[in-house]
């Protein structure tokens, strides 16, 4: 087969366009950092990356959901705390009015005060976090507590009905699930109607019952009426103390899921970067093999083209 002047042309063109397109390679690689830039570049490649990106994208999820749950569990922590302190200050007045020492307008006064913290009650019952009720399961849009007015004076009744089920859960990791948030029944439903944390629309909160009877025994000073209330109190302490170690320990557990968290999203991107990020010494040194090659075959490709008749002649 006769080789022509135009094969040899044709093929010195075709060599330098791809030399021109493994240095064109290169220059992306060091322009950006990345081995490729297209699927069809490294298409093994560009899957793990794809897979090593949706990992990623799943775990920081989860730790905005951990955090969240976590932030719900601050509010909580902290409603219950408030609780703690109006049902230990109530405790004292009680302990106090029970001495047999107060008289008549001394106890008057405990009285109002105890009025004044059954109403703040009512305000840590509807407590909420990002506009959220935290104590009203499901119904988060509605209070937990209402102050209804009455021909015989206020009274404090549930404005919802809430089912022992009805406790929010948050994925914070491939089948690990916690719940967050605290149903009313179980913090003021104590002591009359158990620690299952339903609630009863329309019914009297287990705590403004006793906080109920212990003005009505502070108005009639019946002795009998305030035993009671000390007990009540106390158990009312109890329970509210039982919930806080609940969520304190919730709390605990989100907190080293976000530390386990944070560090598999490091892992994650450290194998994504070893999977598509270029080694900048060697991507600089292929560039200048690249180059080399690129100017050998233009010296080359200029010595093996055959002259023309008009170089001949001349």
């Amino acid at each position: 087969m006769r080789i022509t002047n135009n094969m040899l042309v044709n093929n010195l063109v075709y060599n330098l366009n791809q030399n021109l397109k493994t240095m064109e390679k290169l220059q992306y690689q060091l322009a950006t950092g990345k081995k490729f830039r297209v699927p069809s570049d490294d298409p093994i490649g560009a899957s793990k990356s794809l897979k090593f990106n949706t990992d990623i994208s799943k775990l920081e999820q989860y730790k905005r959901n951990a955090e969240d749950a976590m932030s719900w569990m601050n509010d909580t922590e902290a409603a219950l705390a408030e609780i703690g302190e109006v049902l230990k200050r109530a405790y004292e007045l009680t302990v106090d009015a029970a001495n047999g020492t107060k008289d008549d307008g001394d106890l008057l006064k405990i009285r109002e005060e105890i009025e004044q913290l059954k109403d703040h009650l009512v305000q840590i019952a509807n407590t909420t976090y990002s506009g959220r009720h935290i104590f009203s399961g499901y119904k988060t849009d509605k209070p937990l507590m209402i102050v209804v007015e009455g021909e015989n004076g206020k009274k404090i009744k549930y404005n919802i009905s809430i089912d022992k089920s009805e406790v929010f859960v948050y994925n914070v990791g491939i089948s690990e699930r916690v719940e967050v948030n605290t149903l009313g029944g179980l913090v003021f439903g104590a002591p009359y109607v158990g620690y299952s944390g339903e609630v009863t629309k329309g019914h009297t909160p287990g705590l403004i019952k006793v906080f109920n009877n212990l003005s009505q025994a502070l108005e009639e000073t019946n002795s009998e009426g305030l035993q009671e209330a000390i007990e009540d109190l106390q158990a009312g302490m109890e329970q509210v103390l039982s919930v806080r170690s609940q969520v304190g320990a919730k709390m605990n557990r989100l907190e080293l899921t976000v530390k386990k968290l944070d560090l598999q999203i490091n892992n994650t991107k450290e194998l994504l970067s070893y999977n598509e990020d270029v080694d900048i010494a060697e991507a600089i040194m292929h560039m200048s093999m690249a180059q080399n090659v690129y100017v050998s075959s233009l010296m080359t490709g200029a010595k093996i083209i055959q002259p023309s008749l008009a170089q001949f002649l001349s």
